[in-house]
């Protein structure tokens, strides 16, 4: 068991003000495996102050300078990889295959990534007879989510530092063992005191004293759509900057010309990835009315292939989810499902070999209308919802037919057809025929899936701000 007693604020590790610790629980095993501080108020106030004090030295530092600690910071994690990854196995479920390309991969990715862009970034222009200039927004308060944990921390952090902000991070406490390990990192590579600060805690507490707190600058958050509106609206009282990247719904749109066998199969994937728990996921798959049946059987059998196991095991590719609260809202959206003439074709139980972990069977609906909850709203499991369509215009309406506009897929035989239905679906990011993942494209929703970018040069921009020099 990991048991953490203190927080990372100031760059030293200090005793929380109130005695409490969190228990961090497996999702395979329902064991205690870890322990971290219950951080209250005060704690934040101790952080934010250390990071407004180093901010104003942090902020003068040279490109070069924040480019060479990111550096650090990006090795140091690669060098930590295979703990991060057993780590995040642990406390989220994710399949050891998974958390190591992934969970441990992207923050190392984006983390090197920020270092080289920053170096290539002009923060200098001039404008007729004004130097603009764009400089750091100042103190951040950076809120982040427990399903890819690390990853949504450096997408965060690497950007903030980048730009000269300094830190309050709050990870979330379902998953923070994690930020333990990135803390660890910056005391022995002695990143400048306050630069990144850590405190744990519960989100009515610690994620609202951040939200309003008069010396943060910034909040950036990332979660659920309810938590979303209440960090915006405490934010509003001292009027800071906010980002959000909150639910999604998205479609997978396959066209009636499209490589079915593939389309479908990496859809059926995409939506399982994580065990559903990832908010860009395509779990709603917009198929020809006369192709649904084609759609189920590939899809049912791509499903059999997800077999639920102990994400320590290598050769797992579905995990359990993250906690029996969780699971308890998957399993209430199946029933609605159910009840709301959805067809159950594949999943829908607890696979009966496990006595411990939150598993729920890859589960598959079809004969789904745009107008069923499951439809509408945010599962965050591994249940994918067909639904039939019989014309190109009905099945860009269902795509855009969600408060939500987070990602998406098209898919066509014909490229200049999936781009130009691509370019009608209101959503952040679309994947043209299985496009790869771009760790430097933007990503962030329309609608209530947001407001604001993550990653490369977009996910930058959001971390300063334009100052005009007239002369």
């Amino acid at each position: 068991m990991t048991i953490h007693q203190q927080l990372f604020i100031n760059g030293t590790w200090r005793t929380p003000a109130g005695p409490g610790l969190i228990d961090v629980e497996s999702a395979s095993t329902q064991q205690t495996i870890g322990r971290v501080p219950e951080g209250g108020a005060a704690d934040i106030d101790a952080a934010a102050e250390a990071a407004e004090h180093a901010f104003h030295s942090w902020s003068e530092t040279t490109v070069e300078e924040r480019a060479g600690w990111l550096d650090k910071i990006g090795n140091a994690l690669e060098a930590r990889a295979s703990d991060i990854a057993r780590t995040i196995a642990e406390e989220v479920g994710s399949p050891i295959t998974m958390a190591t390309s992934i969970q441990a991969g992207l923050p190392t990715l984006v983390t090197k990534s920020y270092a080289k862009l920053i170096r290539e970034t002009a923060l200098e222009e001039t404008i007729g007879n004004s130097l603009i200039v764009r400089e750091p927004v100042g103190v951040v308060g950076a809120i982040t989510p427990w399903n890819y944990p690390l990853h949504q921390i450096m997408a965060k952090v690497a950007p903030a530092l980048a730009a000269g902000c300094t830190v309050v991070l709050k990870p979330s406490e379902l998953a923070p063992l994690n930020a333990f390990i990135l803390a660890e990192i910056c005391e022995s590579i002695q990143l400048p005191a306050g630069v990144l600060n850590v405190v744990t805690g519960y989100g009515p507490v610690v994620g609202e004293a951040i939200a309003t707190h008069p010396l943060i600058d910034m909040v950036s958050f990332t979660g659920s759509l309810r938590a979303g509106r209440r960090v915006m609206s405490l934010a509003a009282y001292t009027v800071k900057k906010v980002t959000l990247e909150l639910g999604g719904k998205s479609a997978n749109v396959i066209l009636d010309d499209a490589p079915f066998e593939k389309a479908v199969g990496i859809g059926v994937k995409n939506a399982m990835l994580n065990s559903g728990q990832t908010c860009s996921a395509w779990t709603r798959m917009v198929v020809p009315r006369d192709r649904q049946e084609e759609a189920i059987g590939i899809a049912v059998k791509t499903a059999a292939s997800l077999k639920p196991g102990d994400p320590l095991d290598p050769n797992t590719r579905l995990g359990p989810l993250i906690s029996g609260a969780q699971r308890g809202r998957v399993e209430g959206y199946i029933e609605s499902a159910k009840r709301e003439g959805a067809l159950l074709v594949t999943g829908g139980h607890r696979p009966s070999e496990f006595t411990h972990g939150y598993y729920v069977e890859p589960t598959i609906f079809a004969n789904v209308a745009s107008q069923m909850t499951i439809a509408q709203e945010e599962v965050f499991g591994p249940v994918l919802s067909i639904l039939p369509y019989d014309s190109e215009e009905e099945a860009i309406a269902i795509a855009n037919d969600t408060i939500y506009g987070l990602a998406g897929g098209v898919w066509s035989a014909d490229a200049d057809r999936a781009l130009r239905v691509a370019r009608r679906i209101r959503a952040g990011q679309v994947d043209i025929n299985g496009g790869r993942y771009n760790p430097l494209a933007p990503f962030g929703g329309y609608k209530q899936s947001g407001i604001g970018r993550e990653l490369g040069r977009f996910g930058l921009d959001e971390y300063l701000q334009v100052k005009s020099l007239a002369r």
